[in-house]
C-alpha cells in the first residue's frame, strides 16, 4: 500500500485527506522490512506499519492500541479482512469513537473452517457503527448480523490510470501481436478458481475461429501447465495493466456460484469497462448489478456454447456502452455523508 498505491484501500483514504480529513492508515507487514511511524506521503496521508514476520500478532494490535490513545480519531474504519473489522469495532467501543466496518468480499468464504474467527466477525458488525459494503448482495449478507441501522453501498472503482488508450499502440508497448483478435483473462490461474474452464472456453474459441488467441495474466499455481493455445504473460507490473486492457478486444471476467463468487466485484470488470472493453462476465448477481443486467455481457456460469456465443457476439461491439460509473472521487462523497 505504501510502495504499489492502489485501489479502494488508498483512494478512498486519499480523497478524504482531499476533502480536509486527517487520515492515518496502521498496516501490517508480512516482510522483513522495519517498522514504519508516521511518515507522511505527498498525498498527505499518514502511514505506520508494523512488520509481523517472526512476531505475535498482538504486536500490531498493541501498536494501533496505541496509536488510537494518541490520536483520539472520531473515527476507526476497519477494511480489507475480517480481523481488521474486528480491530477496528474493538478499539473503537473501548475507546470512545466510532467505527466503520468495510467489505469488499465474503471475508467468511477465505478460511471458511475459522468458525471462532467468524464469530467474532459478525459480533463487530453487529456491534459496529456503520457496516459498508462493495454491492447490494455483500450488504444484504453483512445486514444479517445487524438489528437496527442498514448496511450502506459503497462500490468499487476503476483506478484513475484506467481509461482509454489506442489498442495497437498498447500491443506494441507491451509486445502483443497486430494481427489476431485477443480474447483476455486476468487473475488467479488456479484449479480452485475454475481455471479449468478458461481452458476448455480457449479450445471451443479456437475451433471456431484460428484469428482468436486468448491471452492470460496474473499468478499461476504451481504445476499447472497452461495449454498452447493460450499465451500467459505472467504476473504484470502495475503499470502495464491499462496497457494489458486496453490491448484487448474481449476481457472475460471468470468466477463461480460460490460462497466467494456470489459476493465478488471483480475490479478488473470496473477497469475494463472505463477503458470501454467489452466484456463477457460469468453471470453471477454482483456481475449482473455492475453491468445493469445487460445480457450481452453476461455468460451462464459453466456453459461453454453461451460464453462462446457472447464472445463472438462482443468481438463486433467495438467501445461497448456501458452503464455510467461512479469515480473513487464519488464514493468517498458517499463515504463522508456516512461519516459526516
Amino acid at each position: 500500500m505504501i510502495s504499489r498505491p492502489y485501489g479502494r484501500f488508498y483512494h478512498l483514504p486519499k480523497a478524504l485527506v482531499l476533502k480536509g480529513h486527517e487520515v492515518q492508515i496502521a498496516l501490517c507487514s508480512y516482510l522483513n522490512e522495519p517498522d514504519i511511524v508516521g511518515k507522511q506521503d505527498g498525498d498527505g496521508i499518514l502511514w505506520h506499519s508494523s512488520n509481523l514476520l517472526n512476531c505475535n500478532p498482538t504486536r500490531y494490535y498493541l501498536r494501533t492500541r496505541d496509536l488510537v490513545r494518541d490520536v483520539k480519531p472520531d473515527w476507526i474504519i476497519g477494511f480489507s479482512d475480517s480481523w481488521y473489522g474486528i480491530i477496528a469495532q474493538y478499539l473503537a467501543e473501548k475507546h470512545g469513537c466510532k467505527s466503520l466496518i468495510d467489505a469488499y468480499d465474503n471475508y467468511e468464504s477465505y478460511i471458511p473452517w475459522c468458525f471462532p474467527l467468524h464469530q467474532l466477525w459478525r459480533r463487530a458488525l453487529g456491534r459496529a457503527s456503520v457496516v459498508s459494503a462493495a454491492g447490494p448482495q455483500l450488504a444484504t449478507l453483512l445486514q444479517h448480523n445487524r438489528a437496527k441501522i442498514d448496511a450502506k453501498i459503497l462500490p468499487m472503482a476503476a483506478d484513475p490510470e484506467f481509461v482509454p488508450i489506442n489498442k495497437f499502440e498498447s500491443r506494441k508497448k507491451i509486445g502483443l501481436t497486430t494481427e489476431k483478435k485477443l480474447i483476455g483473462y486476468c487473475g488467479s490461474i488456479y484449479r480452485s478458481r475454475g481455471i479449468e474452464f478458461l481452458f476448455r472456453l480457449a479450445d471451443r474459441l479456437s475451433l471456431i475461429d484460428p484469428m482468436i488467441q486468448i491471452v492470460a495474466s496474473g499468478r499461476k499455481e504451481k504445476g499447472l501447465v497452461i495449454p498452447q493455445n493460450i499465451r500467459w504473460l505472467g504476473y504484470l507490473p502495475d503499470q502495464q495493466m491499462p496497457l494489458l486492457l486496453n490491448s484487448m478486444d474481449v476481457l472475460l471476467v471468470l468466477n463461480r456460484e460460490s460462497s466467494f463468487g456470489q459476493y465478488s466485484y471483480p475490479v478488473k470488470l470496473y477497469e475494463a469497462m472505463q477503458c470501454r472493453i467489452p466484456v463477457v462476465a460469468s453471470e453471477t448477481a454482483p456481475a449482473r448489478w455492475i453491468l445493469g443486467g445487460d445480457r450481452r455481457f453476461l455468460g451462464n456460469i459453466g456453459d461453454l456454447n453461451d460464453f462462446s456465443v457472447k464472445v463472438i457476439a462482443a468481438l463486433d461491439l467495438g467501445e461497448s456502452i456501458y452503464p455510467s460509473q461512479s469515480s473513487w472521487g464519488d464514493v468517498v462523497g458517499e463515504l463522508e455523508k456516512i461519516l459526516r
